[in-house]
């Protein structure tokens, strides 16, 4: 007799064959999910912190002969970096222990929690934003680390996590596949 046509695959979902405390039916967010919620994250932030800096701010990230114009102009390329620096880190930081997530991670329905699908304690936020950091470095934070993190966030063989999500013990998740009581703590 032939073999039967159906097969039966035992081992849940991915999250569960990858990740072995996931709860069950936990699916782990896509990696262009999460490029486009971080790319929206950002352009919010820049949104705000050129609203009340006239743009000014934005202009000055940039403008490298600012280095080479004098001791003042030297200090205002610092004070730039810096103002962005800590809008970026408090942005991540207050959203994660308000929402779980930023506002561009809830727009995408992406959840950040433990291995275990349990959210976050306030006190991970703060760490979690300082490894975010690492994204924003001019060049090399954009084209080593965020292209690296986009394709570990993709691959089967780094978990589907990034840099952040190891060193944070985290995983991206679909909001919707946690388990309830994450669920309700995520509104």
């Amino acid at each position: 007799m032939a073999e039967s046509p159906v097969t039966v695959v035992k081992g849940g979902t991915l999250a569960q064959s990858i990740i072995g405390s996931a709860p069950e039916g936990m699916l782990i967010a896509p990696s262009w999910k999460r490029v486009l919620a971080f790319m929206l994250d950002m352009m919010l932030i820049t949104i705000v912190l050129g609203f009340f800096t006239d743009f000014r701010l934005l202009e000055g990230l940039f403008d490298y002969t600012l280095l080479t114009a004098g001791s003042a102009y030297t200090v205002e390329f610092f004070m730039n970096w810096f103002v962005f620096c800590a809008a970026f880190y408090l942005y991540f930081k207050y959203t994660g222990q308000k929402f779980g997530r930023s506002l561009g991670q809830r727009g995408f329905r992406i959840a950040i929690v433990h291995d275990n699908g349990t959210m976050l304690e306030k006190h991970h936020w703060g760490p979690r934003s300082v490894s975010k950091m690492i994204y924003i470095i001019p060049f090399v934070g954009w084209l080593w680390f965020g292209l690296r993190d986009t394709f570990s966030a993709g691959s089967k063989t780094a978990e589907y996590r990034t840099a952040v999500d190891l060193k944070n013990h985290t995983v991206a998740a679909v909001d919707w596949s946690l388990p309830s009581e994450t669920r309700l703590r995520l509104r």
